[in-house]
C-alpha cells in the first residue's frame, strides 16, 4: 500500500489547473505551471471496499445463520467477531485509499497539499527561495522542500528511484534558468 504512480507534471504553462466554485468566483484564478500528483496505490476505491465487506459480511453471516439453526450456536459468535474486525479494517483501508501529496507551482508561489485520511495540510512557500533536498536514494529517505524556515517532506508514496526522478524535476521547474539541474 506505499507504492504509488509515478507522478507526470503537467506543464500547463499560461493554462489553469486550478478550479474555481461559483463562491469564490470573484478571487483571480493564479496558473499553474507545473503540478505533481502522488498518490497511494490502492486497487480498490472506498465505496468498492465498502461493496467487498457488505458482500462479504453477508455471505459469512448467512453461513453462520445456517450453522445456527442446526444448534452449532459458536459458530455466529465467531462470525459477528471475524465481520467486525474485517469492517475495521476496511474502514482503516477506506479512510486512507484517497491519500495523496500534490505540489503546485505557478510564477511566483509554490503550494503543497498532503491529505491523510481526514487530516489535511497546505504550505506556501515562496519558490525563490525553496531548495529541495534528497539525501539519499533510501527507501525511507523523503524529498525535503524548504523555504525561509519552514519545511515540508514529501514523497511517501513513491519509490525511491520516482523520489530521485521527482527531486530532479522539482530543481529543474523551481530553477529555470539555472544549469546546475
Amino acid at each position: 500500500m506505499s507504492a504509488a504512480r509515478h507522478p507526470v507534471p503537467s506543464a500547463a504553462a499560461g493554462g489553469s489547473a486550478a478550479h474555481a466554485s461559483l463562491v469564490d468566483a470573484a478571487v483571480p484564478v493564479r496558473p499553474v505551471r507545473h503540478e505533481w500528483v502522488m498518490r497511494r496505490n490502492c486497487s480498490l476505491t472506498p465505496r468498492q471496499a465498502m461493496l467487498v465487506y457488505l458482500l462479504l459480511s453477508v455471505a459469512t453471516l448467512g453461513i453462520a445463520l445456517v450453522f445456527t439453526l442446526r444448534g452449532a450456536w459458536m459458530v455466529m459468535a465467531f462470525a459477528l467477531v471475524e465481520s467486525g474486525a474485517i469492517g475495521v479494517a476496511m474502514l482503516y483501508y477506506a479512510r486512507h485509499a484517497l491519500d495523496q501529496e500534490r505540489i503546485l507551482l505557478g510564477d511566483g508561489w509554490l503550494r503543497v497539499e498532503w491529505t491523510d485520511g481526514a487530516r489535511r495540510v497546505d504550505v506556501s512557500l515562496d519558490p525563490h527561495y525553496t531548495r529541495v533536498t534528497l539525501a539519499d536514494l533510501g527507501m525511507r529517505t523523503l524529498i525535503q522542500l524548504e523555504a525561509r524556515g519552514q519545511r515540508i517532506e514529501v514523497g511517501r508514496f513513491l519509490t525511491p528511484h520516482a523520489r530521485h526522478e521527482v527531486a530532479r524535476q522539482l530543481r529543474r521547474a523551481l530553477r529555470p534558468g539555472s544549469l546546475l539541474g
